[in-house]
């Protein structure tokens, strides 16, 4: 099975499937076709099939030629028809692993995409996992589930976990530049991963087993949500005390060893760091261990929006106003500059909690001119961007896009709120949050 499918790698026979075809998925069948291998992405979503067939990208920084080229070359087509993953070699898994009320991982996509592979799974196939979870999730969950097949992992197929390391948007590192860790249940399971990946990224980073390819993930991401902690503690702390942080961090920056900078803001968001952390704290109480660091930094990302807030407050009654009935204007929808993605974005928790206070709340976000239906939101689908302007009591700048220092925000002579550092020099309109 071995030889089959490395002959089929070299040869460019080999087929690649991949499942999900949002901002991790797109990208990295777009790869494979664009180095000549046949790929076939698959997702639920006619919305997005019916985009891909007629060539248009959904995602903006992915640009629409990029999926032309390779399907007038005949080597990419998508499908919300799941019976085809019979014709593909290797099937790459990337969907969503959100979390429950609660704070426990939803595995539900996981687990109903395992079983419409395990309905057309046949021999000499490699099934790898690339969706963010827990360490354990490959073999207690994956596997069993494909194994219902009647065929045995690494007799019949291979499997192996690769997990994602996608930054939207990101000039300096792409998907072909960013290594792929992989670790797989066997050494000829990992060696076929390797050699699939060694396709389309610049380096591979073997490692022993599903288990720590899936820690590794979850580290890389605590270690952000620890340290965005960190900062964010101390900015309250150092605003006290008369001192801006973000003039702290720039000095600190300076110094060649020993530090790496990172930066406070209005709340966590996008898909991995406010989700990734309670994977591992959730799956750590199976075995008795208490993740108290991970958990307290967890509690003071989420508390930020509350501490903006307050703020927003503070600063209306310095001009004789209350947040009820005042009206906000949020700068920046999505949860990053200049990308048009919306997922946890803290700019969504701050409508709610001045909405919930009897203010009244647009936003503007020129990336996201219509709020798409989103999961924790759904309240919000439909509300549109609209244009900055004077009529407000108060712009509140939630994401940095490049936009809002092209625009001259202060003319509108209404008070700032800036949680980003948009405005570093003073300004009597400007206030930091």
């Amino acid at each position: 099975m071995k030889n089959q499918l490395r002959k089929k790698i070299e040869e460019k026979k080999f087929v690649v499937g991949v499942i999900g075809l949002g901002y991790v998925g797109l990208p990295i069948v777009l790869c494979f076709a664009e180095k000549g291998f046949r790929s076939i992405g698959f997702d639920i979503d006619n919305a997005k099939i019916s985009a891909l067939k007629q060539h248009l990208s959904y995602i903006n920084h992915i640009p629409s030629e990029r999926i032309a080229r390779v399907s007038f070359l005949e080597l990419f087509d998508a499908t919300v028809d799941f019976s085809r993953i019979q014709e593909c070699d290797a099937v790459l898994i990337a969907v969503p692993t959100p979390l429950k009320k609660n704070r426990e991982p939803e595995m539900e996509y996981i687990i109903k995409t395992c079983d419409s592979v395990s309905q057309f799974l046949r021999r000499g196939q490699i099934i790898i996992l690339e969706s963010t979870t827990y360490p354990g999730t490959t073999v207690e969950v994956v596997i069993p589930i494909l194994e219902k097949s009647g065929l045995k992992v690494d007799k019949d197929f291979y499997v192996a976990f690769s997990p994602e390391r996608e930054d939207p948007n990101n000039q300096d590192f792409t998907t072909e530049t960013i290594p792929k860790v992989v670790g797989s249940t066997t050494s000829d399971g990992l060696e076929i991963a390797e050699l699939i990946y060694q396709q389309i990224v610049i380096r591979t980073v073997p490692v022993s087993s599903t288990q720590v390819a899936e820690a590794t993930k979850l580290m890389e991401n605590i270690f952000r949500s620890v340290n965005i902690a960190l900062v964010n503690e101390l900015k309250i702390t150092f605003m006290k005390m008369g001192i801006d942080i973000w003039e702290v961090i720039e000095a600190a920056k300076t110094k060649p060893f020993g530090f790496m900078p990172f930066y406070p803001g209005p709340g966590l968001g996008g898909h991995c760091i406010p989700i990734d952390p309670f994977y591992l704290t959730w799956k750590a109480k199976e075995y008795g261990v208490h993740t108290r660091f991970i958990e307290l930094a967890g509690e003071v990302n989420t508390s930020m929006p509350d501490f903006v807030v307050q703020r927003a407050t503070e600063v209306l009654n310095s001009l004789g106003k209350s947040l009820s009935g005042s009206k906000i204007l949020i700068l920046g929808l999505a949860y990053k500059a200049n990308v048009d993605d919306d997922r946890e974005s803290p700019s969504y928790v701050l409508m709610e909690k001045m909405e919930s206070q009897n203010a009244y709340v647009e936003f503007n976000d020129p990336f996201i001119p219509v709020i798409k239906l989103t999961r924790e939101h759904p309240q919000y689908a439909g509300k549109r961007s609209v244009e900055i302007s004077e009529k407000f009591d108060l712009m509140l700048i939630s994401t940095p896009h490049d936009f809002y220092r092209t625009v001259d925000i202060v003319k509108f002579n209404v008070p700032i709120l800036d949680t980003r550092n948009l405005f570093p020099i003073k300004h009597a309109l400007v206030h930091k949050a």
